[in-house]
């Protein structure tokens, strides 16, 4: 066997398990299907600004390993992400802060935005995202702020998904727009391509390689394989398959300066066809002339799309638990799409370091 470690997936995971098994002595082999590493991280540098190719990527952790962690591999510039949400033309800061209840109710007073939100709020124990929502923030956010976003997002009822995609979601009675509470945050200064080129330095890869279409082979070629695809591939959908939502990136070009003032805006009525516009020059202050914008576009998961989101619904989380049972000494699963989990980049790395740190011994 030629490698001891074949890693299938350039992303987070399987780039953090083969710096440490290289650190550590052993002989690794990455491959990816796509033609670049970082997997949903990657960006793309046009005209001087780095394009997020596969949707927004911040960074943010409250875990000083962490980001002390991946600063071996990037200088980090501040940035504090802010985000507008558009409902039919009306504009509203997101998280739910100051700013948003002022926005929605036209008063600063503490007490009168309380009552407002108890009068609609979901008095019982929430079991799905709706009621969560609505017990949070009651009837007239949730409709204008929530509802049509999720509904386009999962392309299901919000009532029939589970309160924690939005559990984590902050809820301030500040004047604070910053989107995340975490203690570190920030936006590789040359890129995320570049962090993964300095994580995977010294390691060989294989880009355009798809695992299954020489699986029988490069099973032959390793002692173990370190697998972050969609997890219930690796077991020829033995128990069914596991959903997931999809998306669609539109990149355009514009010959202006600035295109909408932030970094990201949020369409949340249920008509607008796309979930929300990306403009990446705004993420780390790129001065040029021209900018450029992503329209992001849910959509159906097919085997001809890429899997970004695993839906974590009744079912599809019975399934994935039958999955993780089978007992398979070659494989290591993990990642967002094997351990079917939404992971933030942070956990990702965190999930990576402990399963090489329980894996992988010193040579």
């Amino acid at each position: 066997m030629g490698y001891d470690y074949l890693i299938v997936g350039a992303g987070l995971f399987g780039s953090v398990f083969a710096r440490e098994a290289t650190d550590k002595g052993y002989k690794c082999l990455v491959i990816d299907k796509r033609n670049h590493i970082g997997g949903n991280c990657y960006t793309e540098r046009r005209d001087d600004i780095d394009v997020h190719k596969y949707g927004p990527h911040i960074f943010h952790t409250n875990s000083k390993k962490i980001w002390d962690y991946v600063n071996r591999f990037s200088e980090f510039e501040q940035y504090q992400h802010n985000v507008m949400a558009n409902y039919k033309g009306s504009i509203y800061n997101l998280p739910f802060n100051m700013n948003t209840f002022y926005q929605m109710f036209n008063t600063c007073n503490t007490t009168e935005i309380l009552d407002i939100i108890e009068q609609t709020k979901f008095k019982g124990t929430p079991t799905n995202l709706e009621e969560y929502a609505l017990s949070l923030v009651g009837e007239h956010i949730y409709y204008k702020l929530i509802y049509g976003y999720t509904k386009k997002q999962w392309n299901t009822e919000p009532s029939k998904l589970p309160k924690s995609i939005i559990a984590r979601l902050p809820f301030r009675f500040t004047f604070d727009n910053n989107y995340f509470n975490d203690a570190y945050q920030g936006i590789p200064k040359d890129g995320y391509t570049k962090l993964f080129e300095n994580l995977l330095d010294g390691i060989e890869i294989q880009v355009d390689t798809d695992f299954f279409d020489k699986k029988d082979y490069f099973e032959s070629i390793a002692k173990k394989i370190v697998y972050t695809g969609p997890l219930d591939r690796i077991y020829d959908y033995y128990y069914g398959k596991l959903d997931y939502r999809s998306l669609v990136f539109e990149h355009i070009q514009l010959d202006q300066e600035i295109y909408q003032g932030c970094s990201q805006m949020n369409f949340t009525d249920p008509f607008t066809s796309y979930t929300r516009i990306i403009e990446h020059k705004l993420f780390k202050k790129q001065t040029t002339k021209n900018t450029i914008i992503t329209k992001e576009y849910p959509a159906l998961y097919t085997e001809l799309t890429d899997p970004y989101y695993p839906i974590n619904n009744e079912k599809n989380s019975s399934i994935a638990t039958k999955y993780k049972q089978i007992k398979n000494n070659k494989f290591i699963l993990g990642g967002r799409l094997a351990e079917y989990k939404y992971y933030d980049m942070d956990q990702s790395i965190a999930s990576g370091l402990a399963c090489s740190a329980k894996t992988i011994t010193i040579k």
